[in-house]
């Protein structure tokens, strides 16, 4: 396989540099620069690119031939924030290959998926060989959730034939992965108050209520026992395809996907389950829980705390269905004194189906590129833009090329280097074979 050469590498470095953060809201800036720098490479190949919603979404077009199969190809240019910075063995944003392997924040999740696919059509515009008509249709706000990208598919006139998306990875090296589920998000933002202001623990503690412990009570009442969430969490849970049945033997025992990333199982039955418990069954985490005075040694009695919380909506489930489910148990949970204010977000799941024509010509198209079949396997993750296609119908091949080592939403965030020219080639092998499509 072909490495990149020193112009690629200044490329993609470029894109790399831009912070385009959307989680920050200082970020907006570099967010519309990310997306200036899409709609720039698009017109550089001769097609038509515009930014919409102030930097959010980009959409560009690059024509093949009257009659040919049109395929949406998708990636995000937004980022996770880099903090904390300290273990951090390089810049965030700033290229730097190290034993094999790419480090920058973006590099995997997923400026550097997305240059992969934008390089293949590249190399296809160059080679006189692009036999279909392109739609690149890419946004700013993945990694929020953002509605922007959904709002287009929903309204768009003009549709796809197939959709292809590179953003996730594969369990091993050389055993690509083609996605057929992904879970949804319900985001909580729970801020709890107990009095009208702070106490003096000496002369309050033990009669007044402490916001920090109702806030946490309340969150009990969503954790997991034996594995599974409540019930009033678990509506609508669907078991695995026959497909993707088929596709767990050839994947890495979940006790070693665990050791992998250094994790610590959540109970004596978690590796067994590992796949039923990320594919199948909801799960859910508090990111955040603020506070008190946090670092600061002191008697005070709190009148209000805050938490965030995210919920992973298993394939079927109805995202609307748990996030009311959710915040009942939360108002049951909470002690009486204790006022809840609760703000929510939700983005549905996604089953992708496997019996497409699609998928089977990318399949093939991997094969070649890869000497072996990928698998057909769910994702834990969340894409927004999955559950839209899949709502207008546009069959969608989704992969990616990252490892459980890659650090993804993590410090020190890489890509093997292999994995580039290899991503390109597999990128360009399945446009290739797409071609032969039958247009809806």
């Amino acid at each position: 396989m072909e490495s990149l050469s020193p112009e690629s590498l200044d490329e993609l470095r470029s894109f790399l540099r831009i912070p385009s953060v959307s989680a920050d809201p200082t970020r907006g800036a570099d967010v519309r620069a990310a997306a200036d720098w899409v709609a720039a490479f698009v017109r550089r190949l001769g097609g038509d690119a515009d930014v919409h919603e102030d930097g959010r979404l980009v959409v560009g077009e690059l024509a093949a031939a009257p009659g040919a199969p049109t395929i949406l190809v998708y990636g995000h240019y937004d980022v996770q924030p880099p903090e904390p910075l300290e273990p951090w063995e390089s810049e965030p944003f700033e290229l730097v290959e190290r034993d094999g392997w790419y480090y920058a924040r973006g590099v995997t999740d997923d400026k550097g998926q997305l240059w992969m696919q934008l390089k293949a059509l590249e190399s296809l515009v160059r080679d006189g060989a692009l036999a279909v008509n392109v739609r690149v249709v890419c946004d700013g706000e993945e990694e929020t959730g953002g509605s922007a990208i959904r709002r287009f598919v929903a309204a768009d006139e003009r549709s796809a034939d197939a959709a292809v998306i590179f953003d996730g990875w594969m369990k091993e090296r050389g055993a690509p992965e083609l996605v057929t589920a992904s879970r949804g998000l319900v985001a909580l933002d729970v801020e709890c108050r107990t009095g009208e202001r702070d106490l003096h623990s000496g002369h309050y503690g033990g009669a007044a209520l402490n916001a920090i412990h109702a806030l946490t009570e309340a969150l009990a009442a969503l954790y997991p026992h034996a594995g599974r969430l409540p019930e009033a969490l678990r509506q609508g849970v669907t078991q695995l395809q026959e497909s993707e049945l088929a596709a767990l033997g050839g994947l890495p025992p979940g006790e070693r996907e665990l050791e992998k990333v250094g994790a610590a199982p959540l109970d004596e039955h978690a590796a067994a389950e590992f796949y039923e418990r990320t594919w199948v069954e909801p799960s859910v985490d508090v990111t955040g829980i603020v506070g008190g005075k946090p670092g600061l040694r002191n008697t005070t009695i709190f009148s209000t705390a805050s938490a965030q919380v995210t919920i992973r909506v298993a394939p079927g489930q109805d995202a609307d269905v748990l996030a009311d489910a959710a915040e009942r148990l939360l108002r049951e949970a909470a002690p009486a004194g204790a006022t809840l204010a609760i703000e929510r977000e939700a983005t549905p799941s996604a089953i992708v189906p496997a019996d497409t024509e699609a998928l089977r010509l990318a399949g093939g198209a991997f094969e070649r590129v890869f000497g072996r079949r990928p698998l057909l396997t769910r994702v834990g993750g969340t894409l927004p833009i999955l559950a839209a296609l899949a709502d207008r119908g546009i069959p969608t091949v989704m992969t990616g090329f990252g490892l459980p080592e890659c650090n993804t939403h993590s410090p020190n965030e890489r890509m093997p280097v292999a994995h580039f020219p290899l991503g390109i080639a597999a990128a360009r092998e399945t446009y290739v074979a797409l071609a032969s499509l039958a247009r809806v």
